[in-house]
């Protein structure tokens, strides 16, 4: 049955708690260990830290419990991508992935997925399904995308896929398993990165991977310890610690998002904003069928990259920093980069600042450009 995010998150701040004996830690000690205890025949017990480690696995317990799924921790969200498409694709093999997504995921296809003989596909998230999905292995989704908030139809699209005899891919790292279940509208593979929301405090690299395919984790479990591809125990605990609170930081980031979006849209500094929860958005009404909250991302274009860049590093209440998901506000300009976006335009991480104070020095700072 599947839980509401309230009763998952009343749930996971005492998975531990359940299975405690009389004087044992509320809080997972940190197992700093590469070797372990093994006399004798190897029975499943921990034995080496590239393969196994009692911090991961306490954190684990927890994201598997968000995703109502089996869930295996990486030292990065592109760790996770990783471990998702070496595990999934082969020399011949065709993957398609939005050239509107993050970056990086593109890079990783380009550089290293297409040398090794995979075909990379790359198509618009507005048009992601023309031409179909037939003849493509894997099939990896972002929605919304980063950093341009379009949306995909997931239920739609992933049974499309499935159809064709492809795997999806779904990056979550948007809206974490609290905004969106990409593993209850049919995706294959839920992949995200720890380091935003989860993480919440710009201290920690992380990323997960999800699935409720059996033989597809086997496979990803495989890549990290035949590949190395591991997160440290001290990091892993941060880990643990932030998801106890990720329903509290999130429900404010995304309520705070929800009350200035329509203030920032009407501001005349402003030319453009995209944010799923604004009626006039392209994405409103897939976002209210597919999606729990409207999330703490927001998309806005300012005149030029000046004027973008003027707001971003004199508005005292934001951090010009790359990455979202803190609980400090902060934006960029993400051409910057390189992304198809204009000079002006910013991707706006609203944090866990109150939402009045957070609006008054944005609209002080948008009223001095």
């Amino acid at each position: 049955m599947t839980e509401t995010p309230d009763t998952a998150a009343a749930r996971l701040l005492h998975l531990r708690g359940q299975s405690l004996a009389k004087g044992d830690p509320i809080s997972p000690p940190i197992t700093m260990a590469s070797m372990f205890h093994l006399p004798g025949t190897p029975d499943g017990s921990p034995f080496y830290g590239r393969a196994t480690q009692p911090t991961w696995q306490a954190t684990e317990h927890l994201l598997s419990h968000l995703e109502n799924a089996p869930s295996l921790l990486f030292p990065s969200g592109m760790g996770a991508i990783s471990a998702a498409l070496f595990a999934t694709l082969k020399a011949g093999d065709r993957l398609l992935v939005p050239s509107d997504g993050y970056y990086n995921t593109r890079r990783l296809g380009e550089r290293f997925l297409a040398r090794l003989g995979v075909e990379v596909v790359e198509r618009p998230t507005r048009s992601f399904g023309a031409g179909g999905f037939e003849g493509f292995a894997v099939v990896f989704i972002e929605t919304p995308s980063n950093p341009g908030l379009d949306l995909i139809n997931l239920a739609e699209t992933c049974a499309a896929i499935r159809a064709a005899g492809g795997l999806s891919v779904v990056d979550n790292t948007t809206m974490t398993p609290l905004g969106q279940r990409p593993l209850d509208l049919g995706a294959d593979i839920v992949v995200a990165s720890d380091t935003k929301a989860p993480g919440g405090h710009s201290d920690i690299l992380m990323g997960h991977v999800s699935s409720r395919d059996a033989t597809l984790m086997e496979s990803v479990n495989s890549w990290r310890t035949v590949a190395g591809g591991i997160p440290g125990p001290m990091e892993a605990w941060l880990l643990h610690r932030s998801l106890e609170t990720l329903h509290l930081r999130f429900a404010a980031m995304c309520a705070t998002a929800e009350e200035i979006a329509p203030k920032l849209a009407a501001h005349p500094a402003v030319q453009s904003l995209r944010y799923p929860g604004l009626p006039g958005d392209p994405s409103h009404t897939l976002a209210k069928t597919q999606m729990v909250t409207n999330g703490f991302l927001i998309g806005l274009t300012l005149k030029d990259e000046e004027t973008a860049e003027k707001l971003i590093n004199t508005c005292p209440f934001l951090r010009p920093a790359t990455s979202f998901g803190g609980i400090h506000s902060s934006a960029e300009r993400r051409a910057r980069w390189g992304d198809d976006t204009t000079g002006g335009f910013i991707r706006l991480s609203v944090g866990t600042e109150p939402a009045d104070p957070l609006w008054q020095a944005l609209d002080a700072a948008l009223n001095a450009l």
